[in-house]
């Protein structure tokens, strides 16, 4: 199972020129729909005179969003070119918009097509790429005097541990990286069977 995913740590800029247009190229690390819209709506404001904001992202570790927008250049000609250069790289919660100030010569779709191209390249590649975990939150609930058990398997599965909570019961919020999930329910499932009391919530 794969437990890992690649994408970009912070933002970064590139910049790329053309019988007098400029493509100015920035990408971010994002995680959500939102957050695309935030980034986007903050290069409008600050590049409020540009002619176009050309853009594409790829959303969840399996890259089960992407998008590619051309603002209104030809079809094709820059979200998809964007689109490229994240995909090429493997990336996933990544995004790249381009920002064009037309020069005053066409460029003809191929002469786009590499414009954006070479820009989002550009900012990747000033880029850091990381390895990220894929990960799912779980919570544990367990009376007090488990906690041996529990700390034991927090170590044993290297598991990190988010938030406690010790009240009448202890509650405590951990992070597990999705290979390790079908261990620990094993781990759980078997200690009750000895006559422990743990019980494991998965969050939805």
């Amino acid at each position: 199972m794969k437990d890992s995913f690649l994408t970009i740590s912070t933002q970064s800029e590139g910049l790329y020129k053309e019988k007098g247009s400029k493509f100015i190229a920035v990408a971010f690390p994002v995680e959500s729909v939102d957050e695309v819209k935030e980034r986007l709506e903050g290069l409008r404001k600050e590049y409020y005179d540009a002619r176009h904001h050309c853009y594409a992202y790829v959303l969840g570790h399996a890259g089960a969003e992407t998008r590619a927008n051309d603002d209104g250049e030809p079809n094709h000609s820059a979200g998809d070119p964007i689109l490229g250069q994240i995909k090429s790289r493997e990336l996933a919660n990544a995004l790249v918009v381009v920002i064009r100030y037309f020069g005053g010569t066409k460029l003809g779709v191929s002469g786009l097509i590499h414009a954006y191209k070479t820009a989002a390249a550009e900012a990747l590649d000033a880029n850091q790429i990381v390895k990220k975990d894929i990960t799912e939150q779980v919570t544990l609930r367990f009376p007090y005097d488990e906690m041996n058990e529990v700390m034991k398997l927090v170590k044993d599965l290297d598991l990190k541990v988010k938030g406690q909570d010790y009240d009448s019961l202890c509650v405590m919020h951990l992070e597990v990286i999705i290979s390790q999930m079908d261990k620990l329910d094993e781990k759980v499932t078997l200690l009750n069977n000895l006559s422990h009391s743990i019980e494991l919530k998965h969050k939805k």
